[in-house]
């Protein structure tokens, strides 16, 4: 059977010929800008991603009083991990930077501790589950004071 060039992408195109069916293409990379400050609220408290799609985050703590007592930074934890499991243990890290490497494996990206003016990027590729996925300042208290917000990949 001779098949015509027009007829063969078509069934290329829809996915008739299996094996050889394109996939869709990537969704855009995200830009999210975040900053945080002495109040302890960060002013992104939702973000919503495709599975596999490249995140940059801009963090900033726009904040001025010093690191020791205002720092913040951004944690992304893995799918159902909930922020007191992290926040509770990580308040007691302060060698670490409230980022203990005992809990490294429940987290998918972060912004290290800053200090009042202080900025960081983070790049990641968001996870592929669907799901809600939860990020923090682990910061003693600051989560607990609502410094906290979702990934809701989709």
């Amino acid at each position: 059977m001779k098949t015509k060039p027009t007829v063969m992408l078509l069934l290329l195109a829809f996915g008739a010929i299996p094996g050889l069916r394109a996939d869709p293409a990537p969704a855009a990379p995200l830009v999210v800008t975040i900053s945080a400050n002495d109040a302890m609220k960060y002013t992104v408290t939702k973000i919503e991603a495709h599975p596999g799609q490249m995140i940059t985050l801009h963090f900033k703590n726009a904040g001025t009083l010093p690191k020791e007592v205002m720092g913040h930074n951004w944690i992304l934890l893995k799918l159902g991990v909930t922020n007191d499991a992290y926040a509770t243990p990580a308040a007691a890290a302060k060698t670490e930077g409230f980022e203990p490497k005992a809990l490294a494996d429940q987290v998918l990206a972060s912004v290290p501790l800053l200090g009042a003016g202080q900025s960081a990027d983070v790049t990641f590729p968001c996870p592929t589950a669907p799901g809600t996925y939860n990020y923090l300042c682990s910061f003693p208290g600051h989560a607990m004071l609502g410094m906290k917000g979702v990934l809701i990949v989709k």
